[in-house]
């Protein structure tokens, strides 16, 4: 048992004018969480309980760490709980002990061995862990040593069982014909349907539902949109064009795509590729699941629907063009696909991954870089070694295609929080809960000449914000290395640079955190929020 009689000198409650020495009382920080999969434990809750057990042993709680609505899984994004053993390991904690309603509430690690590192962590540095709703004492024995193991055991099979469960859930709703998050796509639309199939409204771009009950479905688009959708289909299978010819001339035409942009080589392949055009719900395609990292899925793990919507495209129309592009496609050898790289370095003096995908009757980039590990690599191989400029124009079309992707991510899982969403589809400012609003900006990796990496943050000044989230792109800038989220406060009109270690780093920050937004909403104004 903790020998809470014991104390620490560090621990010790300070005396007030005039007291004389008391008997030691150990002083203690509860440490709480609110994960989005237990709404129902509220931290104040853990904190009444907390509480409870603090009283009955004289101990008197003097801080409090506060992860609200923050998955357990892992340890990015708890900021409270990192900022709690920061300050246990470098010895400015005026507390002794560490209270928690219980092991869940520590971490759902699917690793049990990180759970027991981070309580080993406060331990090594001289703090106490206790849990304060469990049935046993945190003393260290082998039996409060085997119970824990099970207990953390347990909670990572519940997360794991959770996910399981949901995903099933949502494979239900796919086979019912209903649609599970994403944009609708050019000549699509997504329809509301209550809990009796009725259609309730037309969702606009960034709209998405508010009851639980209601259900979104594909629908054909603007008349104008699907005959733009069959003449493209018209024209590759009939004049036999390729898509960069399609997409030439609908820019000629000046016809733009549903996100208000020119058409390219990609974007007329999606169209012609993708079985919503024929009425099916395929989902499941890749894998995020557990916070581990995001796969594809081959086409024996899609979970599909045959049927579920109006198709705008004949199926007989789809099969041909996908037996066109997968005879197209056919698996080439290594020496073919390095010579039709040389035959492109060679046209156009330069090569990248733009210029590869936007190439008739070539392999994709990505092929490239799956075949020979990396497109840099496989540039070595036909004698082109890209220069700065190359790599940057490659790197912002990316991050223009990563920027819109991360908007619809941020929407999409507000949404699945219980927020509402506005987004102007000028500015792409979001408005949520009608209450603030929120800019999504992305600021690029660029490499010093002493290798060091830094970051600048440009702020949409104009939009004026009340929150900011800044990605922070990796050394490869191919995908998202940390969060800010900054108040509106911390706004300039001169970009904020970044160095590899900043004092405001939310690391490993993602997405179930942007229920603090709602928090925030509904707890305190804007203006009083300070920065992590």
């Amino acid at each position: 048992m903790i020998s809470w009689e014991a104390g620490v000198a560090r621990g010790k409650a300070p005396l007030s004018e005039g007291e004389t020495e008391p008997s030691a009382q150990l002083l203690a920080a509860e440490y709480v969480r609110m994960s989005t999969e237990h709404q129902q434990y509220s931290t104040q809750n853990q904190a009444q309980t907390i509480r409870e057990y603090a009283e009955r042993r004289g101990i008197r709680i003097v801080k409090t760490y506060s992860d609200d609505a923050k998955s357990g899984l892992i340890i990015g994004g708890r900021m409270a709980l990192q900022q709690m053993i920061a300050d246990v390991e470098s010895g400015v904690a005026d507390f002794s002990v560490i209270l928690v309603y219980d092991v869940t509430r520590w971490g759902r690690f699917q690793d049990t061995d990180e759970s027991a590192y981070y309580e080993y962590r406060c331990r090594k540095a001289g703090m106490q862990v206790a849990y304060c709703a469990e049935q046993f004492e945190n003393d260290g024995s082998p039996t409060s040593t085997i119970v824990k193991s099970v207990k953390r055991a347990m909670a990572g099979e519940y997360s794991r069982e959770l996910s399981v469960k949901v995903f099933a859930g949502q494979c239900r709703l796919i086979e019912l014909g209903y649609r599970q998050g994403g944009p609708a796509g050019f000549g699509l639309r997504r329809a509301l349907l209550n809990e009796r199939g009725e259609v309730k409204t037309e969702l606009k771009r960034g709209e998405h539902k508010s009851l639980q009950t209601d259900r979104v479905v594909l629908v054909p688009g603007p008349d104008d949109e699907v005959r733009t959708v069959r003449w493209i289909y018209s024209q590759f299978l009939k004049k036999g064009l390729s898509e960069t010819e399609i997409a030439t001339e609908l820019n000629a035409r000046g016809i733009l795509t549903d996100l208000g942009r020119a058409w390219t080589r990609a974007t007329v392949h999606q169209i012609l590729t993708n079985e919503k055009y024929i009425g099916n719900n395929v989902y499941n395609r890749r894998s995020f699941k557990l916070k581990r990292k995001r796969v594809a899925n081959g086409p024996e793990m899609w979970i599909r629907s045959d049927g579920a919507f109006d198709a705008i495209v004949e199926p007989k129309q789809f099969q041909k063009a996908q037996a066109i592009i997968a005879a197209r496609n056919r698996r080439f050898s290594d020496e073919v696909m390095l010579e039709r790289l040389a035959r492109l370095f060679q046209r156009h003096g330069y090569i990248s991954g733009l210029v590869i995908d936007e190439a008739d009757g070539m392999p994709s980039s990505g092929a490239y870089a799956h075949r020979f590990g990396s497109l840099l690599r496989a540039y070595s191989l036909v004698g082109f070694t890209p220069d700065r400029d190359y790599r940057y124009i490659e790197a912002n079309r990316l991050l223009r295609q990563f920027h819109g992707d991360e908007i619809e991510r941020v929407i999409h899982e507000i949404t699945l929080l219980g927020g509402a969403v506005i987004r102007n589809p000028a500015t792409d400012l979001l408005t949520i809960n009608g209450e603030f609003t929120a800019s999504v900006v992305v600021a690029r990796c660029r490499e010093t000449s002493s290798g060091g990496l830094r970051w600048k943050i440009r702020f949409d000044t104009g939009l004026a914000p009340d929150i900011t989230i800044a990605i922070r792109m990796n050394r490869t800038n191919t995908d998202a290395l940390d969060y800010y989220l900054l108040p509106q406060f911390e706004m300039r009109s001169k970009p904020l640079g970044l160095a590899e270690e900043n004092g405001l780093m939310l690391d490993a920050f993602r997405f179930e955190t942007l229920n603090f937004f709602f928090d925030m909403a509904r707890r305190v104004s804007v203006s009083e929020v300070t920065p992590w």
